[in-house]
């Protein structure tokens, strides 16, 4: 038996170490700062830090890597969500948004951190800081509503 156990763990530890030599995508594309959410929509400290705690690890090309990020499979698991995450909302490539499209994502936004799937329930086992009180889900929104409604007016700034 405790030879049986001992190869086990040999080929267990064989196995983990292969998987090791399977390292995913983990990049940070060049920002263009003048694109990004912040330079295109009228964000307020309060909620440039809520942002910046809770949604940019997965939703801009600002990610932060940890140590476990490099360790199989976890490694393989964090590649996914943060690529998932920004091709749903980058918030560093804000820009490339129409107004229209930009509307829905602002409205998406508050729609899923009160629907509790953002931030994204398993980041905030490793980052519990990250989850938002309900003062900062009200206010993230009520920010949302006014910046949509700014999106909606016509812009009146050009000259006939």
């Amino acid at each position: 038996m405790k030879k049986a156990l001992k190869w086990i763990g040999i080929i267990l530890a064989v196995v983990f170490l292969g998987m090791q030599a399977v390292q995913p995508e983990r990049s940070n594309p060049p920002v263009d700062e003048s694109k990004t959410l912040y330079a295109l929509v009228n964000t307020p400290p309060e909620i440039r830090a809520i942002i910046d705690r809770s949604c940019t690890d997965c939703h801009t090309h600002n990610t932060r890597w940890p140590w476990y990020s490099y360790v199989a499979p976890v490694s393989w698991f964090l590649a996914r969500d943060v690529q998932e995450g920004r091709s749903h909302l980058n918030l560093s490539a804000w820009g490339q948004y129409s107004a229209s499209r930009a509307i829905a994502k602002l409205d998406m936004m508050c729609q899923e951190v009160l629907d509790e799937k953002m931030p994204y329930p398993p980041y905030l086992i490793m980052h519990p800081g990250a989850k938002m009180s309900q003062e900062e889900i009200d206010l993230l929104c009520d920010w949302v509503e006014t910046e949509r409604d700014n999106l909606m007016q016509p812009d009146t700034s050009a000259t006939p």
